[in-house]
């Protein structure tokens, strides 16, 4: 009797252990804890994969002094207004990256295409601005043909009776890619009553100052690499009050002397445009294959144009 109790209560312990999970394991409790009782944690959340930042064509995210920029500029269909307007821009690359090549040095070159996007004109228009505005589907053209090539697009702003902000703000959804930059022609910018053709434009510190804000601030909310604002320059009158200019973190202002005609006119344009430019803004020189030959009968070698004190970070040709 007392040998049958026993062995029936034996059962009941037996049954009582038993786990209700087919493979006999414990779902409370970690692989191999039954003989520890201890248990183990829970498995972590796997930690997200951070988002790439977006890169300059060619790579990295800070433009100098890594790069020299070089390039040509244009308007479809409009060889008078540079190189990139004759014939299919994409036929133009190849040039540009034979001419480019020498401007290396210890640098890499990043390939640089201007499109004039805003075009002074000499009448007043609808709006009564003096300017007109390319078709966007020209822009997404050139941005694919840069975007092939390694390039960076640069839109140029000839804003007639507008502003240069205003014009920009027209073309933000380009600006917030992190290939396109801008360039700025502060002689076609009219003051009230100036008309195109009749008078000579001008801009101040200030109203750069205002651009350059701006652009800094598509970078920060876009978490965008370096973008370039390049500014052409004729003769220094053109910008009253420069030292109004500041530094913006994320932008690359460069002042592009395009002064045309002799090798030694040029280059005393470019000493006294860059004598007194703000320290943070980077210089550039500009060559004309068409209107230097005429003048002189010479265009600048890649050789005299790397002599210029300073040394130009970026070198387009028109």
């Amino acid at each position: 009797m007392f040998k049958y109790l026993a062995a029936l209560l034996a059962g009941v312990l037996v049954l009582a252990g038993c786990s209700a999970v087919p493979d006999g394991s414990d779902p409370a409790v970690g692989e191999g804890s039954a003989s520890t009782g201890a248990l183990t944690s829970a498995t972590p959340t796997p930690t997200p994969t951070p988002t790439p930042l977006p890169q300059l064509p060619g790579g990295g995210r800070q433009l100098l002094p890594t790069y020299r920029l070089c390039g040509f500029v244009g308007y479809p269909g409009a060889p008078g207004q540079g190189r990139l307007g004759i014939g299919a821009v994409e036929d133009r690359m190849p040039e540009l990256f034979e001419q480019c090549a020498p401007y290396a040095g210890d640098r890499k070159i990043m390939p640089v295409m201007e499109l004039i996007t805003t075009t002074v004109q000499p009448f007043p228009g609808e709006d009564g601005m003096w300017r007109s505005r390319i078709d966007p589907a020209v822009i997404d053209h050139w941005l694919s043909v840069a975007r092939a090539n390694g390039a960076i697009l640069l839109l140029d702003i000839q804003p007639g009776q507008s502003s240069f902000l205003d014009e920009l703000k027209a073309l933000e959804r380009y600006l917030d890619e992190p290939d396109v930059g801008v360039a700025l022609d502060p002689e076609w910018a009219m003051s009230p009553g100036q008309v195109p053709m009749q008078s000579f434009g001008s801009t101040t510190g200030e109203e750069l100052n205002e651009v350059a804000g701006y652009l800094a601030g598509l970078v920060a909310e876009h978490q965008l690499p370096e973008k370039v604002m390049v500014y052409h320059i004729l003769h220094p009158e053109i910008i009253s009050n420069e030292a109004a200019l500041q530094q913006h973190w994320g932008v690359v202002q460069i002042k592009s002397v395009d002064g045309i005609g002799a090798p030694a006119d040029k280059i005393a344009t470019y000493q006294r445009v860059s004598a007194g430019v703000p320290p943070h803004v980077s210089m550039g020189f500009k060559l004309f294959y068409e209107e230097d030959v005429q003048t002189s009968g010479y265009l600048m070698t890649p050789a005299e144009v790397l002599a210029l004190v300073p040394v130009p970070d970026y070198i387009m040709y028109e």
